[in-house]
């Protein structure tokens, strides 16, 4: 079980991804609950098991640049 602020340094040591932080990995939980390994507190914080949260991001597609402020009102 790692932090969200370990889990962004090892995914970048690993070369899983180019850039991360610990705030965009939170968010990326918050906007994706069913896909997002299952996280447990300790403390104030959240951990996630690696094993788990590795693939899920090598498998993630990117989505850099996508405007979401206008996801709504093309709907």
């Amino acid at each position: 079980m790692v932090s969200f602020r370990e889990l962004a340094r090892r995914l970048v040591a690993d070369g899983v991804v180019e850039r991360i932080t610990h705030q965009r990995i939170s968010q990326i939980r918050r906007d994706d609950p069913d896909g997002f390994p299952p996280c447990v507190p300790v403390g104030r914080s959240l951990a996630v098991d690696y094993r788990k949260a590795r693939p899920y991001f090598a498998t993630r597609k990117s989505r850099q640049g996508q405007r979401t402020d206008l996801k709504s009102s093309e709907e």
